[in-house]
């Protein structure tokens, strides 16, 4: 028994027996999975009204804690994208009464985001079954795998990153 990378191994065998194509049968799958995860976490959240860009940005001040709140660069370098793209996700965000735009009490060219309390109620009650969802996902591993999976995931991360 094999999955759709395994038949692409097989096609590359045959077809280009002089190309090293053994990358895919990590990467391939890596890609697979987390398109997989996405269209998983997508649904879930749309059940909400929420993107999963969204669903991060909310996640990501609630682990932050405290009534600081994070400035727009903090969200831009954990998200890998553009000031537009976390501009744009911020004003969704504000005008769904999740997140607000406050003044920085000690620099006025910085602007921090906080949630709301609509928000920290959303990304509160969201958190536990997005969690159990994703534990589900992992069943099939055993937790010295998962261990194992997870340190050599970030192995990857790191070089890559």
């Amino acid at each position: 028994m094999g999955d759709e990378v395994d038949a692409v191994l097989a096609q590359w065998r045959v077809e280009r027996p002089d190309v090293d194509a053994s990358p895919v049968a990590v990467l391939g799958r890596v890609t697979r999975l987390a398109r997989l995860v996405e269209r998983e976490l997508r649904d879930f959240l749309a059940r909400f009204g929420l993107e999963p860009g969204e669903f991060e940005v909310l996640t990501a001040l609630r682990r932050a804690g405290g009534a600081h709140g994070l400035t727009a660069g903090a969200f831009r370098n954990s998200a890998l994208v553009t000031a537009g793209a976390i501009t744009n996700r911020i004003d969704r965000m504000a005008a769904k009464e999740l997140v607000r735009r406050v003044p920085d009490g000690t620099d006025r060219r910085v602007v921090r985001v906080r949630l709301t309390d609509t928000g920290r109620a959303l990304v509160d009650a969201l958190l536990a079954e997005h969690m159990a969802r994703y534990a589900r996902l992992l069943e099939p591993l055993d937790q010295a795998t998962r261990e194992v999976v997870a340190d050599a995931l970030r192995v990857l991360l790191e070089r890559c990153e």
